[in-house]
C-alpha cells in the first residue's frame, strides 16, 4: 500500500499527513522520526476504519510545506493540494461519516474515563496557554473548536451539546448550502486557507491528537483497561 504523505515541517519540528487517510499523522523531531511512526499510525487508522491492513506500508511525500507555526504544540495551517479539489456526494459523504465516527469514539472514550477532573499529569504551558490535562479539559477542548472550523468556511454553528450532537447539526448546516460540494477556498483567520476538505480532515486530525492525550492519561492516572481503546491506539 502506498500512502502519500504532507510534510508539514517547522524547522527540526516535522508534522506528516496521510492525504487519503484524513487525520491519520505522525509528528517527531525530524522526517526520519515521523517517518519512523507513520507506519503504526496508518496501522492503527486502518483499525479503527474497519478496513483491511496490508501487510506492506510505503510512505510517498507528494507536499513539502514549511510553516512557520508551532507545529510541536499541534499548531498547522498547512493546505493540501488534494484538498482544493471539488467533492463528488460519495467523497464528501465517506469522509463525513470518519469524522462523525471520530467524534462519536472521542465521547465514548470521554464518558468512559473513571474520573474526569482528575488527572496525574503536570501543569504544562505553551505560547497559546495551558495544555489540557484532565480528560474534562480535552474534551472541552475538543468539542469547542466546531463553531471555529465551520465559521472558516462560512458556517454559521454553536458548540452547544456533546461534540457529537454539535459536529452534526455543523454538518447539517453546510448541507443546507447549494454549493458545498464544489469546495471553494476560503481565507480564514489569521491568514489561514481552509476549504471543505481541509475542515474534514481537521475535525478528525484534532479528535485524533486529543484522543491520544486523553487515553494515555487515563493509564497513567487510573491504570491499565481502565477505558477501552476505542481509537485502536495499541494496534
Amino acid at each position: 500500500m502506498i500512502v502519500p504523505c504532507v510534510w508539514e515541517h517547522n524547522g527540526s519540528d516535522t508534522l506528516l499527513y496521510a492525504v487519503n487517510l484524513p487525520g491519520a499523522y505522525a509528528r517527531g523531531e525530524s522526517r526520519e522520526a515521523a517517518l519512523d511512526k507513520m507506519d503504526r499510525e496508518i496501522r492503527t487508522y486502518l483499525n479503527w476504519m474497519g478496513g483491511p491492513v496490508p501487510d506492506r506500508i510505503t510512505v510517498e511525500i507528494i507536499q513539502d510545506a514549511p510553516c512557520g507555526l508551532e507545529i510541536r504544540d499541534a499548531d498547522s495551517d498547512v493546505l493540501f493540494a488534494a484538498e482544493r479539489e471539488p467533492l463528488s456526494v460519495e467523497d464528501y459523504e465517506r469522509v463525513k461519516a470518519l469524522a462523525l465516527k471520530s467524534a462519536g469514539d472521542f465521547l465514548k472514550l470521554y464518558q468512559s474515563v473513571p474520573d474526569q477532573n482528575t488527572s496525574v499529569l503536570p501543569v504544562r504551558k505553551t505560547f497559546y496557554g495551558q495544555v489540557p490535562r484532565t480528560a474534562e479539559e480535552m474534551y472541552q477542548h475538543t468539542k469547542n473548536v466546531n463553531a471555529y472550523y465551520f465559521g472558516e468556511i462560512g458556517v454559521d454553528v454553536d458548540n452547544d451539546g456533546t461534540i457529537l450532537e454539535c459536529r452534526a447539526r455543523g454538518f447539517e448546516a453546510l448541507e443546507a448550502r447549494k454549493d458545498y460540494l464544489q469546495n471553494p477556498v476560503f481565507d480564514g483567520s489569521y491568514g489561514e486557507c481552509w476549504t471543505l476538505r481541509k475542515v474534514l480532515r481537521r475535525f478528525i486530525w484534532h479528535d485524533r491528537i486529543h484522543a491520544r492525550a486523553m487515553y494515555r492519561m487515563a493509564v497513567k492516572t487510573f491504570g491499565a483497561g481502565a477505558v477501552p481503546d476505542v481509537f485502536f491506539f495499541e494496534g
